[in-house]
């Protein structure tokens, strides 16, 4: 207590005692997200990245979609739908790529990328295979913040996806491969699966990844005997403890799959690389030795194929036979079911793009999201991938350098 009465007197001048209003934290300003989704003009890409309910539900938020006109189509969601969930219909892609962030599919076209106006964002896929140079010099350029959502990271570590399109693939594989059996398809007339008092259908899953996982799912639902052969036991086993059940599993040893794959009346090749094309694990002297009117399924075509007989095809001519053995190897299989993959790629992006507005903005989620940042490339027009910097030759820097760096 102050007991001289000058003292008392010059610091109620000053204010120094006298009651002041409780400070509370101030709450981060949600950002209004402006959102284009063009239509995809890769060969055969039938996706869409938001669709309608995923579009409603951001509008409610207080954020801007602008759709360009047709891009649902392929994938059965009409533009009125999407004009009823409060997007905004425009009319060519041009107008679409004005917008502050591009949501997409496949990778952006050159014609896309010069169609934008710079310091934007873009999340689309990044296939480093067939990344061309030009466009990556394009977009540093133009100063854009580029996402690829092939490398996003959830909670747990996982690259949801990755994993949500390997579903899809290991399901829809043993669909096709059933039809491809079929009579009227010109295969061996053999229903994929079991009834009683008859041979259930052999099938043999290469790989124990995602895809081999939901492809064994798929086949012991339909009641097929089925073989899974990777090189990781971790996997095999994993794969064991998810399915309940004690599956013939093995490691890729020749001898034992070269009897496997002789005897099998489906092949799935599900095998994945981390970097680089897929291992080539069945020869052509095995697919000779396989059955008249077997199918190979080559899920890993994308990076290669694990098949020496195999080569890219499509959707317009899917399979081709050779060694009396019919081989379908599509990359793009996600595609031949647009609906629900569109589905599920809206149910991963919709809480990043919510994610995005409650935190100011995509270089506020970049700065507090470790997962989201891991599919950073490009950040303001620089390179921050080592990969692609090597690859091409283009100088890159360390991305977390970089946020360090603009928060001093």
């Amino acid at each position: 207590m102050v007991k001289d009465p000058e003292l008392l007197k010059q610091l109620l001048k000053e204010g120094n005692i006298l009651p002041m209003e409780e400070m509370l934290e101030i709450s981060k300003k949600k950002g209004k997200l402006l959102i284009g989704i063009p239509k995809e003009t890769s060969f055969q890409e039938r996706r869409v990245a938001l669709v309608p309910e995923a579009v409603s539900l951001l509008t409610a938020n207080g954020h801007h979609v602008h759709v360009e006109m047709g891009a649902g189509v392929s994938s059965n969601f009409s533009d009125n739908e999407y004009s009823e969930a409060g997007a905004n219909i425009v009319p060519d892609a041009k107008s679409v790529f004005q917008c502050d962030l591009i949501l997409k599919v496949a990778p952006p076209s050159e014609e896309e990328v010069d169609y934008m106006s710079g310091n934007q964002t873009l999340i689309s896929a990044l296939q480093l295979s067939v990344q061309p140079k030009i466009i990556l010099q394009k977009l540093i350029q133009k100063k854009i913040t580029a996402i690829a959502w092939d490398y996003i990271r959830d909670e747990d570590g996982v690259f949801p996806v990755v994993r949500t399109m390997g579903e899809i693939a290991g399901t829809t594989s043993i669909l096709i491969a059933g039809e491809l059996l079929s009579s009227f398809n010109s295969g061996k007339g053999i229903m994929l699966g079991g009834i009683a008092g008859v041979q259930p259908t052999e099938v043999v899953v290469l790989g124990a990844g995602t895809v081999g996982e939901f492809a064994t799912r798929a086949a012991m639902g339909l009641g097929a005997s089925v073989k899974v052969f990777d090189n990781s036991l971790s996997r095999l086993r994993r794969l064991q403890n998810d399915l309940g059940s004690r599956i013939y599993t093995s490691i890729l040893q020749p001898k034992v799959l070269a009897k496997s794959v002789m005897r099998a009346d489906v092949v799935i090749g599900a095998i994945r690389s981390p970097l680089g094309r897929t291992p080539c694990v069945v020869s052509e002297d095995m697919v000779q030795n396989m059955k008249e009117g077997a199918v190979v399924v080559d899920v890993s075509i994308d990076q290669g194929g694990c098949f020496e007989t195999s080569r890219v095809t499509n959707h317009n001519k899917p399979t081709f036979v050779k060694h009396g053995v019919t081989h379908y190897c599509v990359p793009n299989i996600a595609s031949r079911v647009p609906r629900t993959a569109s589905f599920a790629l809206s149910n991963i992006f919709s809480p990043i793009l919510l994610s995005m507005g409650e935190s100011g903005g995509c270089q506020e989620l970049i700065r507090n999201d470790f997962g989201f940042r891991g599919g950073v490339y490009i950040y303001r027009g620089i390179l921050t991938s080592e990969v692609l910097g090597k690859v091409f030759d283009l100088k890159y820097k360390d991305l977390d350098l970089l946020i360090l760096g603009l928060k001093g």
